[in-house]
């Protein structure tokens, strides 16, 4: 297994499930490229925080501040956000925003 303690498919024990949660490298690849983008939304009173990658490599994000309530956000999700991811981590194959569950 190699040092960084990046898991591919190929890495993992016969029959085990590739869980993309659990992959480091790829965690800090998606977040850095989200830190690129964060000063933008952040400029617009929003922000974003990843919450999961699921099995078909899809990026749920919750949409934090102005952004969850900006009748521009799904615009902004596939034409910016899920872009400039998927150039940098290819991967990836789709972003959604996910709802997440209120806090009291």
């Amino acid at each position: 297994m190699a040092d960084d303690m990046h898991l591919t498919p190929s890495d993992q024990p016969e029959g085990a499930a590739y869980d993309p949660n659990q992959d480091t490298a790829l965690l800090a690849k998606v977040e850095e490229a989200l830190d690129l983008l964060r000063p933008y939304l952040m400029a617009d009173g929003g922000s974003v925080r990843l919450t999961n990658i699921t099995q078909d490599m899809v990026v749920e994000l919750e949409l934090l501040g102005a952004c969850g309530t900006c009748p521009m956000s799904t615009m902004t999700l596939r034409a910016g956000i899920e872009q400039a991811l998927r150039r940098t981590v290819p991967e990836i194959t789709r972003v959604e925003a996910v709802n997440a569950p209120a806090t009291y």
